[in-house]
């Protein structure tokens, strides 16, 4: 009984619907202030400041104090996590109570593409970056763990990843718990990469401009430098129907 109170403590959390807006539009990694997110949520100021302590007590954000202004973020990876999979859930719940075949994920075509989750890539190309590190030998997985094999190492630092700079906050030793872990995919139903290799991939991807984030969205797109690089290291090459639409 003792860990069924927890979780139905999380789940009266998440099931507000003001809530909800608030977790799931952080889930871009950003922080944002009580006012951004009562904005967000469609609620006052005074009815978000109540929503956000609960948020906070419960664990599902932390509050980042700066000068004179208080952010918001999510806690954990782990929140992040959980909030992917319950739309997943609420996609295959929502379908076959409208008997109607499931469409999975968002609607919006370039989210479907490229995203972010919380703080690493994820989309159809991130599936196929994982597909592709499989497939290479690169990584190892199971549903639950993943292994990046030697020849994985080798392809990171080929990529421009130190895998072993210990003062890196996106990319820890190799050697630490969660260094690389499955994410099952909200839209492909299929696992991208996350963990500190995740964290580390998207943050070289941004860095190099191979991928710019979208302004107040989770929405990610792939530049023209950015679709030569994925085609190159990756295999992936662009949609038909996309070529010569990637950002310039």
């Amino acid at each position: 009984m003792s860990s069924i109170i927890p979780l139905a403590e999380i789940g009266a959390l998440v099931g507000e619907p003001a809530r909800t807006a608030m977790l799931v539009t952080l889930m871009d990694g950003r922080a944002l202030t009580a006012g951004e997110l009562a904005h967000a949520s469609g609620v006052t100021p005074a009815t978000a400041s109540g929503h956000l302590a609960r948020l906070v007590d419960g664990g599902l954000l932390a509050m980042v104090p700066q000068g004179r202004h208080r952010y918001f973020r999510l806690a954990t990876p782990a929140v992040a996590r959980m909030i992917e999979t319950m739309m997943g859930v609420a996609g295959v719940a929502d379908a076959a109570r409208r008997s109607r075949p499931v469409s999975s994920g968002p609607a919006d075509r370039a989210m479907r593409r490229a995203r972010r989750c919380y703080d690493h890539l994820a989309g159809d190309v991130a599936v196929r970056i994982a597909d592709f590190l499989v497939e290479a030998g690169h990584l190892e997985w199971t549903p639950e763990a993943a292994v990046l094999t030697a020849s994985g190492v080798e392809f990171a630092r080929r990529l421009g990843l130190d895998l072993d700079d210990r003062s890196s906050p996106e990319m820890p030793v190799r050697r630490q718990r969660a260094f690389c872990r499955p994410c099952m995919d909200w839209s492909e139903r299929r696992p991208h990469v996350a963990g500190a290799l995740g964290r580390g991939l998207l943050r070289l991807f941004l860095d190099e401009q191979w991928l710019r984030q979208m302004p107040d969205s989770r929405t990610i797109t792939i530049t023209a430098t950015g679709a030569k690089a994925l085609e190159r290291h990756f295999g992936i090459q662009s949609p038909a129907d996309d070529r010569g639409r990637v950002a310039g």
